[in-house]
């Protein structure tokens, strides 16, 4: 193997664990204001998204479902631990690019959910430009809470 060859090698080899800590990065820089770091929630402001049986129930729909949240915010009452949340709705996220978006998805439901479910930076502009709705959101939230 030649040094080109085993650079591409070990690059290709990090790449996915250097894209998980931006996501983390990330979401410290845009999310953790409100649901805190490491994404535990804030009672009575914004719910803990540490929930893997959340993450997997959503299953396929787990990349859709969080594009929409962050692109168009998340503007309903639920329940979360026996907690409920209605008062202040989430905003999207504002001023982070598409890749970056993807990168704090795919760090919420790979590594708070514990799914292999990432988000491509596709997914994010598919949810930009007409992906799912309030009440579409609301459909695909899984019952477990």
């Amino acid at each position: 193997m030649t040094r080109r060859a085993g650079l591409v090698a070990a690059l290709v080899t990090l790449l996915p664990a250097l894209a998980q800590a931006d996501g983390a990065a990330l979401f410290e820089t845009y999310c953790a204001a409100c649901h805190n770091s490491g994404g535990i929630g804030t009672p009575g402001l914004a719910p803990p998204l540490d929930r893997p049986d959340f993450w997997q129930a959503l299953g396929s729909d787990a990349p859709v479902y969080i594009a929409g949240v962050v692109t168009r915010g998340l503007n309903m009452p639920i329940t979360v631990r026996g907690e409920r949340y209605a008062g202040v709705p989430m905003p999207p996220v504002s001023g982070a690019s598409d890749e970056e978006l993807a990168a704090i998805a795919s760090w919420v439901t790979g590594d708070l959910g514990e799914t292999d479910q990432a988000v491509a930076a596709g997914d994010i502009a598919a949810a930009r430009n007409g992906g799912p709705d309030q009440s579409q959101l609301k459909a695909m939230r899984p019952e477990t809470e």
